[in-house]
């Protein structure tokens, strides 16, 4: 597989983290590989501390040309200068928020592990579609995005396909012939050297 043939790389951060120390550790990533974007994902529900970390990963992700979208804040997204939106919900309010957002806001949503919420999704307008988790988690109900549904996918619809939640090595092995993207978070994060780790996984593609 070359290069340009294998998956693209997508970052989630983490649900709470430093703002003294986390952009440089961001920095470091985005700076050991090409990423497409990075997905801000915080638990907090503080709209201060929420435009505090947008701001300051903005300026550390368009310094790289990577897009930063918001997850669920709708409203946050022109306000801070986002790139997007990441939609939690399915295709619920994705027809909405197009309107909303207009053409050029990048507007992606999560769907489980359900193919008919992926291809509503799509019809209503998503720049792309994220299945998971696609490994053993005790988080959730249980269940599992399966290699099948992502190989369906690939092979019917255009709109680009995301794999994410609890990958492994052999996990990435197993689906770089059949996504778009890896959506790596807590894979990396939780590492004393998220670079390192992340190259780890890069190399699982082969």
């Amino acid at each position: 597989m070359t290069e340009a043939d294998r998956p693209q790389l997508y970052l989630i951060t983490p649900p709470t983290f430093d703002l003294e120390v986390f952009p440089a550790k961001l920095a470091s990533v985005l700076d050991s590989a090409e990423i497409a974007c990075l997905r801000l994902s915080l638990s907090s529900r503080d709209e201060d501390e929420i435009a505090r970390a947008a701001d300051a990963l903005r300026e550390v992700a368009h310094a790289r040309d990577v897009a930063l979208v918001i997850e669920k804040h709708v409203q946050l997204v022109e306000r801070l200068g986002l790139d997007g939106v990441h939609l939690t919900d399915g295709a619920r309010n994705v027809r909405k928020i197009r309107k909303d957002l207009g053409p050029d806001a990048i507007i992606g949503t999560f769907c489980g592990n359900t193919r008919h919420e992926g291809i509503s999704a799509a019809e209503a307008g998503t720049d792309y579609v994220a299945f998971g988790p696609v490994g053993e988690t005790v988080l959730g109900d249980g269940s599992k995005a399966d290699i099948d549904l992502f190989a369906w996918w690939s092979d019917m619809i255009e709109v680009p396909v995301v794999a994410e939640g609890a990958l492994t090595e052999d996990l990435v092995r197993e689906l770089t012939p059949v996504t778009d993207f890896f959506a790596f978070g807590e894979e990396i994060w939780r590492h004393e050297d998220p670079a390192a780790a992340l190259a780890v996984l890069l190399k699982a593609m082969g």
